[in-house]
């Protein structure tokens, strides 16, 4: 048996976001599955889902600023420029980073690690709410 859920998570800033509770917060059937696997996955291009620290905000803001040493702005390589000098090394972080993760579930329960969450990647300087599906499978 599977369950599907289709979220919409709040517009945020440039930077990875701690999105965890957001995301579970809808997903009411999580609670009665005793063994399974929640699947997430971001429906946009300029975005991405990974697992990292949920504890130290330093995390975070260490990755945005290593991404945009990988992935600067304004590469006189880009030629995909359309939507601003944001636009390719948004596409380029969404797939180093990822569209999906998936976590095995147990008692209703995240099997998240202590010190691990879910992160959306916003990777758009002025981007507005992302879509999340969630498929939860047991």
């Amino acid at each position: 048996m599977a369950f599907q859920y289709t979220i919409k998570l709040s517009a945020k800033s440039r930077g990875f976001h701690l999105v965890t509770e957001e995301i579970i917060r809808h997903c009411d059937d999580l609670k009665g599955i005793d063994c399974g696997v929640f699947h997430a996955f971001i429906q946009h291009t300029s975005a991405s889902l990974t697992i990292n620290e949920n504890a130290d905000p330093t995390v975070r803001s260490d990755l945005e600023a290593h991404a945009n040493v990988l992935a600067p702005e304004n590469a006189p390589h880009y030629r995909h420029t359309y939507e601003g000098p944001d636009d390719m090394p948004a596409h380029i972080k969404a797939s180093i980073f990822g569209s999906s993760v998936s976590i095995p579930i147990n008692k209703g329960r995240l099997l998240l690690g202590t010190w691990q969450g879910i992160y959306l990647g916003e990777h758009r300087d002025h981007a507005g709410s992302r879509q999340i599906v969630v498929t939860i499978t047991h």
